[in-house]
This record gives C-alpha cells, sequence and structure tokens, in this order.
C-alpha cells in the first residue's frame, strides 16, 4: 500500500525563523516536536545525516539535512513502513508567508498495511497537527490546534495503561482542548 501524508502550515514569520524550528529537533531546546504529549524525539548524537533514532516504536536514520530549510528520516522500524518522512520550509514568492511542511511518503507492506491506518495515521495525524501548532506558539503565534478525535484520545489511553496526558500547549498557551 502506498502511502503520501501531508501536514503543512502557513505562517506570518520569517523564513529563517521557521528554518531554525526545524535546526531544532531533538534539542533540549526543541520548539517544534510536541514532547510534551507524545514520546521525544531522540538520536544517538546530534541532528545530522546519519544519526539514527527515532520516537516511540517509529525508528529512523537521518537521510538528507540542510540547516534552515529541510530534513528527512528514513524509516529503520517498525517492520512494513518502507519509506521516508520528513519536515522541509517551503519558500513561496517574495512577499508570501513560509510553509512549514511534513511529509511522508512509504509503503506500508505486510502487518503494516493493517496498522497504519489503524493505529499510526490517527496518532501520526494528530502528533504532526500538534507539531505545527507548537511551531505557531514558538513563533509568537497564535496556535490553530486540531482537537485530537476520539480514536486517537482512545488509542493514547489503551497503549498508555490509562496514564496518557491529554492535549495542551506549553509555554504562554497552556489551555487544555477538550
Amino acid at each position: 500500500m502506498d502511502v503520501l501524508n501531508i501536514h503543512e502550515r502557513e505562517l506570518q514569520a520569517d523564513p529563517e525563523a521557521v528554518g531554525a524550528l526545524i535546526d531544532s529537533l531533538s534539542s533540549p531546546e526543541d520548539r517544534l516536536w510536541p514532547r510534551y504529549a507524545w514520546p521525544r524525539m531522540a538520536f544517538d548524537r546530534p541532528l545530522g545525516v546519519g544519526a539514527r533514532g527515532g520516537h516511540g516504536p517509529i525508528r529512523y536514520v537521518v537521510e538528507a539535512y540542510t540547516p534552515g530549510q529541510s530534513i528527512r528520516f528514513r524509516f529503520t522500524a517498525p517492520k512494513g513502513f518502507a519509506g521516508s518522512h520528513g519536515y522541509e520550509v517551503a519558500r513561496s514568492r517574495p512577499g508570501q508567508s513560509p510553509v512549514l511542511r511534513h511529509t511522508l511518503k512509504m509503503s506500508a507492506h505486510g502487518r503494516a498495511i493493517a496498522s497504519w491506518p489503524l493505529v499510526y495515521r490517527p496518532m501520526h495525524d494528530a502528533l504532526l497537527e500538534d507539531s505545527l501548532a507548537l511551531a505557531q506558539v514558538s513563533l509568537g503565534l497564535p496556535p490553530d490546534i486540531q482537537p485530537w478525535p476520539l480514536w486517537v484520545k482512545m488509542l493514547r489511553w489503551g497503549i498508555s495503561g490509562g496514564k496518557a496526558h491529554g492535549q495542551t500547549m506549553p509555554g504562554s498557551f497552556k489551555q487544555g482542548v477538550k
């Protein structure tokens, strides 16, 4: 099964400031990955080509990285995920705001043909929307928060043994989303 999944947000900010969000991934000052509600992104070394890591059961290696512009990760797990995902700052025409885009492109094989649409995709979609909202907050913009669907709340509850936190936004926007 071929999968193409894109999440993006136009950001009223300087393209260099948007690119700096990508550069902060997995660092102690990470301003893009929503680690307050999702498994932390971590690598075996600083962000760069060849760094290995991931988040939760999703494992990958940094395949390409252009500081301030883009990063692409190649999946190494779970079994059945063959492809890549990553962030990029889409450079717009002069006078238009940059777009922060996350693209996942893969082929699902074996059990992943069922696990992607039933478990991973809903969780992935919620995590990426939280990431884009965090990008807005990190740039001093009001966040466009997409509430988690009931299925995502149920999956999080089941996977965590009932210990998963609800959806919140750090920093100046600490209001929970129902």
